[in-house]
């Protein structure tokens, strides 16, 4: 794709037009500015944009998020909404790591009180929450255990005493989904999964500590708990082996039925089974369960970061809580209704990389912040800042309400691995006064600042084009990477 295939509709909204390519059903739409557009025409993130308007039954347009960047079928940043009744649902549209997403993790602390403490912190966090490729951690689970936190996901693991109903009702969905089947999922992918809760992954998975440094928007941050110089953790995992493999057996699984089904696609990789079909209905229980599976995943790592900070820190400051502000998802599918052609829709939203962003009073945002907008959480990377943003009620219109889910990278990790040293990032972090630890130096050198865009570029085009506003700013303080 070329910028000459482009139209551009205002400051921050591109458009490739429909008849651009001949297999569009609807127009393909980006936010974005123009350094950011120059940065998705350097991949093939744009034409894959292009290629998922091809997805039968999509509607209205398919978006990209300004994180957007070459991904498998769909670029990461992508949103693709289907009508349900005579549309499709597709693994790759959803991405390999199911509910890939973030948990942010509020305190009662100013950080001055704990800045002695942080490098033992950051010590302690990486002792106590596995991390790598592969990591299992303490938690095994029997089919039964697995089968429990499949269908209940969050829930499960606070029945455990990890955790407590709070944190359930401030994450997206109350922490679980209904819909999951046992024979949905292979073995395959649940022996991949039995011990993998509470453990963090590879690749860019992170525990971060960070403070809160600008309040944007001073009665949506108090709703959310946050003030200046208050001591946050973010936390961002997702399914593990589990999710990325049910994504690879209904990726194998549906290339026959597609054809069966007499469904073209320009890219194999958007293979797709019809959503009311037996393989689709299979896949979406397949998906339910791994989401389940992560929000699970992340309530453990939450109450592995509180187990850390309580070893560091209660001896000097006390036992003071970590609340929960929100839990988000990134790669999943939901069944969501909107209007099309000024009617009620129900539609199959494919967020793949994206945010949810519900609007002030959606019945679906916990009360305390119904009135404020949902919180949506953008992590950048380990040596720049993040964002606490709030969906608005223009986003339905504009984005399906979707926003983006990072800074998105803009170098691929063996190119940072070429151009940067695990050792010497870890000592320039250090000099910024940055504690990070890593599983290896190459693990360390693919997530480098470099590697990513500009998160505070990406989160002004959000925030200008009206899709979610910006609440908070904060900036790492200590950093633990799979």
């Amino acid at each position: 794709m070329n910028k000459t295939d482009l139209q551009r509709i205002n400051a921050n909204t591109y458009e490739v037009p429909l008849g651009t390519r001949e297999f569009m059903r609807v127009p393909g739409r980006l936010y974005a500015d123009e350094q950011i557009l120059e940065s998705a025409l350097g991949d093939r993130a744009i034409e894959q944009l292009t290629n998922t308007t091809a997805l039968p039954g999509v509607t209205k347009w398919a978006l990209a998020m300004p994180d957007v960047h070459q991904g498998y079928g769909p670029p990461i940043g992508g949103v693709v909404p289907i009508e349900e009744a005579n549309g499709v649902i597709s693994p790759g549209a959803t991405g390999y790591d199911i509910n890939c997403g973030v948990r942010l993790l509020r305190s009662e602390l100013e950080v001055d009180a704990v800045r002695p403490f942080l490098e033992e912190l950051v010590n302690a966090l990486f002792r106590f929450v596995p991390s790598g490729v592969g990591k299992g951690g303490a938690v095994r689970l029997d089919l039964a255990q697995m089968d429990g936190v499949l269908r209940k996901g969050a829930a499960w693991a606070v029945a455990q005493d990890f955790g407590t109903e709070e944190d359930t009702a401030f994450t997206e969905e109350g922490g679980s989904m209904d819909g999951y089947t046992p024979e949905a999922i292979s073995n395959e992918a649940k022996r991949r999964g039995d011990d993998q809760l509470g453990t963090l992954g590879s690749g860019n998975h992170f525990i971060e500590v960070g403070e809160v440094t600008e309040i944007y928007d001073a009665a949506t941050a108090t709703a959310f708990g946050l003030f200046p110089g208050q001591l946050v953790v973010w936390i961002h995992s997702g399914s593990r082996g589990l999710g990325h493999q049910v994504c690879t057996d209904y990726v194998k699984r549906f290339q026959q039925p597609m054809r069966d089904y007499g469904i073209v696609v320009p890219d194999r990789e958007l293979v797709c089974a019809p959503f009311a079909s037996p393989e689709g209905q299979a896949y979406y229980a397949a998906m339910v369960g791994a989401a389940n599976y992560a929000w699970a995943n992340r309530q453990l790592l939450a109450h592995r970061v509180r187990e850390a900070v309580l070893h560091v820190l209660k001896a000097r400051i006390g036992s003071r809580a970590l609340h929960t502000v929100y839990d988000v998802a990134h790669n999943i599918v939901k069944r969501e209704e909107y209007s099309v052609d000024g009617k009620p829709t129900p539609l199959i939203i494919h967020r793949k990389g994206a945010t949810r962003a519900f609007g002030p009073g959606n019945p679906a945002i916990p009360a305390d912040y119904r009135d404020v907008g949902q919180p949506v959480l953008v992590p950048g990377n380990m040596g720049t800042a993040s964002y606490v943003l709030a969906g608005t009620a223009q986003s339905a219109e504009l984005s399906f309400s979707s926003a983006c889910h990072g800074a998105g990278r803009a170098m691929s990790r063996s190119a940072a691995i070429k151009q940067v040293r695990g050792q010497e990032l870890q000592e320039r972090l250090r000099k910024q006064g940055i504690f990070v630890k890593g599983e290896s130096w190459e693990g360390l050198a693919e997530e480098a600042p470099e590697a990513y865009k500009d998160v505070d570029r990406v989160v002004k085009v959000v925030h200008e084009a009206g899709i979610a506003r910006k609440v908070a700013k904060t900036v790492p303080l200590g950093v633990i990477k799979g």
